[in-house]
């Protein structure tokens, strides 16, 4: 029997694909109810409700705000308990590996049919790490990417999106009147930015986050 009654999220840019998937999954999970976000911001809003207990998190890699991994690494560091599904594009031995090595509880590629999406799911919901047929997971060696994802999960979640708005170019004074902080707040957490990721400046800052990017997959 599967699981009924749950609060599941499905983070993902494309609004055919949310819905596509909201649909199929909606017939096999019954009385669920479906939150959709279509960028890290709005994943993070959906997150910071204190209304709702969510059970899963259906994941994009590539959504607006994100970079590559960050978001999977964010989510495992500040939501331990909630579970992670990876929905991506990208297929290749080494992008699974490394979603399962930060933190992903399941992977499933984006050309698989609804009943493998449903399949999934449920294993994740039951406690299982489920991967896509015949892929043998790599080592991933402890190298620059890697050390830089460390200390991107040392970030406050604050921080974390101080540092995605400095990625996409903002001003301290932007920054401060979207949070509703004062500049003098923002600066505060570009310096704790700085200390924990190891660099100096924003640009340096920004570089490291993209350390983390994939190649671009059309989908």
């Amino acid at each position: 029997m599967k699981p009924e009654n749950l609060n599941i999220i499905i983070a993902d840019d494309h609004p055919l694909f949310r819905n596509a998937l909201r649909q199929a999954l909606s017939s096999e999970f019954k009385n669920t109810q479906w939150f959709e976000a279509d960028s890290a911001d709005a994943l993070q809003a959906l997150l910071e409700r204190s209304d709702i207990e969510y059970d899963a998190v259906l994941l994009d890699l590539q959504m607006p705000g994100s970079h590559g991994y960050s978001t999977l690494i964010h989510l495992r560091t500040h939501f331990q308990d909630l579970p992670v599904v990876v929905i991506s594009a990208h297929e290749d031995n080494l992008t699974i590996s490394r979603a399962i090595h930060y933190g992903s509880s399941g992977f499933i590629p984006k050309s698989s049919s609804m009943e493998t999406l449903a399949e999934a799911l449920e294993a994740v919901l039951f406690g299982d790490i489920w991967l896509p047929q015949g892929v043998e997971l790599q080592e991933i060696n402890e190298d620059e990417t890697n050390q830089m994802a460390s200390k991107l999960a040392d970030l406050t979640p604050q921080q974390y999106k101080v540092l995605q708005m400095f990625a996409e170019g903002l001003l301290n004074k932007q920054i401060a009147e979207d949070l509703e902080v004062s500049e003098a707040t923002i600066k505060a957490h570009a310096t704790a930015i700085f200390r924990k990721l190891g660099v100096r400046n924003r640009t340096q800052a920004v570089i490291a986050l993209q350390q983390l990017e994939m190649e671009k997959v059309d989908i």
